[in-house]
């Protein structure tokens, strides 16, 4: 693909594959040291919570720990884009 600038001259060249970008990036790397973590801790653990208490593996505790924030952090993002759209509603009523 060449882009031309406004003015007539000549054109920038500009490659068409695929990139990544620096939030997916952080992600599969945040994946990666995750699943190293999962890896080197095997051992059984015994959680407690509230008035349960069960044994798991370490690496089963740590990925539902990190499923769970993961949820909670997509559900703020998807309260802050409500929350954002709701704005511009009013705003254009206004």
């Amino acid at each position: 693909m060449v882009l031309q600038s406004p003015g007539g001259e000549g054109g920038v060249k500009r490659d068409e594959g695929f990139r990544l970008g620096g939030g997916a990036i952080a992600s599969l790397a945040g994946v990666a040291v995750l699943g190293i973590f999962m890896i080197q801790n095997t051992q059984d653990v015994t959680v407690e919570f509230l008035f349960w208490d069960f044994t798991w593996p370490l690496w089963l505790v740590i990925l539902v720990t990190a499923l769970f924030g993961a949820l909670v952090w997509f559900g703020l993002g998807v309260l802050r884009r409500h929350r954002r759209r709701k704005e511009r509603r009013e705003d254009r009523r206004d």
